[in-house]
């Protein structure tokens, strides 16, 4: 007898990861912290890539939840425009070859931050005028 704790769920819309949005506050820390670095390398070259791995991941999950409110403007639509922007930079910067370096992790941290800025805005220009 085979018992499993586990369910499986069936989602190819995103609808559920669309309703649990990532805990954003470590991360916001995490990319200040990565772009405070200046001095030389401290950490190994493994740790950078820990770092990168986690940032990259975070990135697509943030670049989803922008690609999703950008699919529910009309296509005239002027942040819509900036935001496929900012996609289409991000995704540039995600599909290059994650490097074990302070410069390769620093840039994975703008691209979070660049992402969040834009959902930010989407998200204040769907609320409605007061």
């Amino acid at each position: 007898m085979h018992t499993s704790t586990h369910t499986v769920l069936y989602d190819p819309d995103g609808l559920i990861e669309a309703e649990l949005p990532p805990d954003r506050a470590p991360y916001e820390c995490l990319i200040k912290a990565v772009l405070a670095w200046a001095g030389p390398d401290t950490l190994t070259t493994r740790d950078y890539e820990q770092i990168g791995l986690q940032l990259t991941g975070h990135a697509r999950a943030v670049a989803s939840d922008v690609r999703r409110r950008t699919d529910q403007l009309p296509k005239d639509n002027g942040p819509k425009a900036l935001a496929d922007v900012v996609l289409r930079e991000a995704e540039g910067q995600l599909s290059e070859k994650l490097e074990g370096t302070v410069h390769c992790v620093q840039n994975r941290a703008r691209t979070v931050r660049a992402l969040y800025e834009r959902l930010d805005r989407l998200t204040e220009s769907a609320l409605p005028a007061r």
